[in-house]
């Protein structure tokens, strides 16, 4: 078998087919004894030849007998296709298995159309090159690229594995800060399925067709007109936080896809209003992660402190809040 530039090997591994397993199929019993890789994955390697047992290959579907000697030949197809890039990247938690890394608003999570390069998918295989055999270079989850905060990136093929199913099964705690629309009386959740909306395209939408959507809210802190809130994520659907905040009537500050127009509270500062003009993307930052490392089995919280514009446009509602407060006091009758 000649190597192939676009594929890297790991050491092989050798298994012991246990007797108990006679009668199942060859990649049912092979996806029992290696749980860190995908059955799909390990299918495509046993078609390929990479699985061999006792010398010689076997189909998929062929029934084991039970005692076999089997040695596997990770093989990760290397991504070609992404170019590695010299972006500085902000590296909140790192060992040999996983990263945790700040995105700055702004930056793209991986390319696409619209953005084949200078994406956060580009620095990280700049950072490690050994993330092109993994997909999208172990990038397992995503976030707007105009929010702000903490991704979890794996780097390893069963990091990778065991972080996408921990994600699915909702094992990653995410927690968010952002600055909504509209003054909030309690906290709650919102519990409605989203789907891409039926006649635009770029945008999501509650449909009772969509995949199940959980999001958490409390309240921080109430302001005249706007509110700055906590929420955590029982599920990742794409712009859920957008979305369900939205549907409730409080979209996020600078949100120009759900949003709604711009609200400048009666009698604000030429600064308020300028800093509420000027504040360009939605006020969301993925503040805090925590889960249970996937390979050592401790527990791993990461946070990231508020961005730069979110403190300033916060800063700004504090003061607009304080000065209104001040001339009430000063002249109870004209407030």
């Amino acid at each position: 078998m000649q190597n192939d530039p676009t594929e890297s090997s790991i050491a092989p591994v050798d298994l012991t087919i246990p007797f108990e397993s006679a009668g199942q199929r060859f990649d049912q019993v092979l996806a029992e004894l290696l749980p860190e890789y995908s059955r799909t994955r390990l299918k495509a390697w046993i078609e390929d030849g990479h699985v061999q047992v006792k010398g010689r290959t076997l189909r998929p579907k062929d029934p084991v007998l039970g005692g076999e000697s089997v040695q596997v030949t990770p093989v990760l197809e290397v991504d070609t296709r992404v170019q590695a890039e010299n972006i500085e990247l902000n590296i909140v938690f790192e060992d040999k298995h996983l990263l945790v890394v700040n995105k700055p608003a702004g930056l793209v999570v991986h390319p696409g159309a619209g953005n084949p390069a200078g994406t956060l998918q580009n620095a990280l295989l700049h950072y490690d090159a050994k993330l092109a055999g993994l997909p999208r270079a172990g990038i397992v989850h995503r976030i707007d690229k105009d929010t702000s905060g903490l991704l979890v990136i794996a780097r390893t093929l069963e990091a990778h594995t065991a972080l996408t199913a921990m994600i699915e099964a909702h094992d990653v705690q995410r927690h968010y800060e952002a600055v909504c629309v509209g003054v909030m009386t309690a906290g709650g959740t919102v519990d409605k399925p989203i789907d891409r909306h039926p006649t635009d395209r770029v945008k999501m939408a509650i449909r009772s067709t969509g995949r199940d959507a959980i999001t958490h809210y409390r309240v921080i802190t109430r302001y005249r007109a706007h509110t700055h809130v906590r929420l955590q994520l029982e599920t990742g659907r794409t712009h859920q936080i957008r979305v369900h905040l939205a549907h409730i009537g409080y979209p996020l500050v600078g949100d120009n896809v759900y949003g709604k127009r711009l609200v400048i509270p009666k009698g604000a500062s030429k600064a308020f209003d300028e800093t509420l003009r000027n504040f360009n993307r939605q006020a969301l930052h993925a503040a805090k992660l925590e889960f249970t490392h996937p390979i050592t089995h401790k527990a791993v919280s990461c946070e990231a402190p508020l961005p730069a514009d979110m403190k300033q446009l916060i800063k700004a509602l504090a003061a607009d809040q304080k000065a209104i407060e001040k001339a009430k006091a000063a002249d109870p009758r004209g407030a």
